[in-house]
């Protein structure tokens, strides 16, 4: 199905992984609290790039746009702006950063607020961030919560003082909080605007949060929260276009979550009470951390899902046959803790210190060719599963010193890893619409 392009090294841990919406840019955030922007080659450079293939480990392919310190503590996770304008990024020093996505310069900054349930806390920290529209971000926390930002309007709630060199900022709520899950918060999936909406804009998602799913909507708060699965919920996807069943109530969408005994649960939209159907992609009860829907026509007829495992494996389920039909190896070590399509249809695993580029197979290729991990692509069988260099970054002189990385984990145990300073601190999305 894919065949490895290049593997490009990191300094540190990878803890998120963002790709640009319209241009061939990947953004990771590290262990370290380092971010960097990864500029892939031009989509359409396909003979050039894969002439270079062989034996490549990203470097002669894979350029560092900007890399900076961005946070104290580790970078937990990464969003992009619709227009991929701003790159957002949380970290466990308590702290929301927007940046020109272009420049890597900050813009804003915000602070996450501290867990009400633990007076004695400073840092609720950060598990998803997401740009639900140009007006709205959510940003999902380790103790459940699900905080609401309203983009448009903060200078009138929001004063700094200057303290010598340094800015001194207020603290400031956000526009709503709630709280859908009593545990941290691993994934976050906005359902589709419906017909009836003028905006166009999603105001529904479901979260996953411990073992338990929920639904909430933007004006009415959480709407629904499933029964126990007696499972850690790792990560969640929604898709729609899938053959309704002859009589049933199905509408052909359903939301995919992975889970942490290697199951799939497919849960019916309008039914989060409980889920609907199950899919067993590891055996072995490998945690299932990343899950990304496959474009169109790649993989042949049918919907395809690619699915990151906690042993460095990627596997790929088809819909409808609702079963593993082949596997790739990311890193025998590390798990996968991310998984994405670029704007030129090239998928993008992340997890431990790499990121590894993977093109489509090519017609015409010797189907014995070994990429980088040495598995051939004609030998990749289908399985069954019915068993500190600041370079456009700000330069506050806290943000220069060093920190002790976080040591790697699986993601359902990392996102307890919180570390960082002080919480005073504020919005201010100075320059943003």
């Amino acid at each position: 199905m894919f065949d490895t392009l290049c593997s490009f090294p990191l300094e540190a841990d990878l803890f998120a992984q963002a790709v640009h919406p319209t241009r061939p840019l990947v953004a990771v955030g590290l262990s370290s609290g380092h971010v960097s922007t990864l500029t892939l080659p031009p989509a359409d450079d396909e003979e050039g790039t894969h002439k270079r293939r062989r034996g490549s480990n990203g470097t002669d392919i894979v350029d560092t746009a900007w890399r900076t310190k961005r946070h104290k503590g580790s970078c937990r996770c990464l969003a992009y702006s619709l227009d991929g304008n701003t790159l957002y990024s949380a970290g466990t020093d308590g702290i929301v950063k927007a940046a020109d996505s272009e420049s890597g310069k900050v813009t804003g900054k915000v602070a996450i607020p501290a867990d009400p349930s633990h007076p004695n806390a400073t840092i609720d920290a950060p598990t998803v961030v997401h740009a639900l529209s140009p007006q709205t971000l959510l940003l999902a926390t380790d103790s459940g919560a699900l905080h609401l930002y309203d983009l448009r309007d903060p200078a009138p709630s929001l004063a700094t003082a200057t303290a010598g060199s340094k800015t001194a900022f207020v603290n400031v709520r956000p526009a709503q909080t709630h709280h859908p899950h009593a545990d941290f918060i691993s994934s976050l999936t906005p359902l589709p605007a419906s017909s009836a909406s003028t905006s166009g804009y999603s105001k529904q998602w479901i979260t996953t949060g411990g073992t338990t799913l929920a639904l909430t909507d933007l004006r009415r708060g959480v709407l629904v929260k499933s029964e126990d699965q007696e499972e850690l919920l790792l990560s969640s996807l929604y898709v729609s276009g899938l053959s309704a069943k002859k009589s049933s109530t199905s509408s052909g969408e359903k939301a995919l979550v992975g889970g942490g005994d290697g199951v799939i649960t497919l849960w019916e939209k309008g039914q989060w009470d409980d889920q609907d159907e199950r899919i067993t992609v590891s055996p072995e009860k490998e945690t299932l951390d990343a899950l990304q829907l496959v474009p169109e026509g790649m993989g042949g007829f049918g919907k395809h899902v690619a699915v990151g495992l906690g042993d460095g494996k990627i596997r790929f389920v088809r819909l409808g046959h609702n079963r593993v039909v082949a596997e790739l190896l990311h890193d025998e070590v590390e798990g996968v803790v991310a998984l994405d399509f670029d704007v030129g249809r090239r998928m993008i695993s992340g997890g431990g210190q790499i990121v590894k580029v993977w093109e489509e197979n090519r017609e015409g290729d010797d189907e014995e060719e070994q990429d980088a991990d040495g598995v051939g692509s004609a030998k990749r069988a289908a399985r069954d599963s019915d068993d500190s260099d600041d370079d456009g970054g700000e330069q506050d002189s806290s943000e220069e010193e060093e920190e002790e990385e976080e040591k790697p984990a699986k993601r359902k145990k990392k996102k307890r890893k919180g570390k960082g300073g002080p919480q005073e601190s504020l919005f201010n999305f100075a320059g943003l619409d």
